[in-house]
């Protein structure tokens, strides 16, 4: 007779942590997993933000990699967006939810 505790208990999928767009540095690449409502201090409205970024691209899905920070407090930043390039404040960023792609080794120096 088995025992409740001898079965297995079933196995869940772990979901790698969202890390947002805005705290990313040169080389951060993923998948954006959703966007979220947060106003940015000195920005626009919340939803107008998000509509902005939606018109831009930045969908569920899509592929994004930071390019490039600016010299100064590493903003703006250049975002390749699937095919495209943007531009975009880390302030418009943070609502920009992304699951990380898996960190790989890089070459031995």
């Amino acid at each position: 007779m088995r025992r409740l505790a001898d079965i297995d208990p079933p196995h869940e999928t772990a979901l790698e942590p969202l890390a947002s767009l805005a705290d990313g540095r040169r080389g951060f690449s993923g998948v954006i997993a959703e966007l979220q409502d947060r106003p940015a201090a000195g920005g626009l409205a919340a939803g107008e933000l998000e509509r902005r970024l939606l018109e831009m691209g930045f969908v569920e899905g899509a592929r994004v990699e930071i390019l490039h920070e600016g010299f100064i407090g590493r903003d703006p930043i250049c975002v390749r967006l699937d095919d495209m390039r943007v531009a975009l404040r880390r302030r418009d960023a943070r609502g920009v939810l992304v699951r990380p792609d898996p960190v790989r080794p890089g070459p031995a120096r």
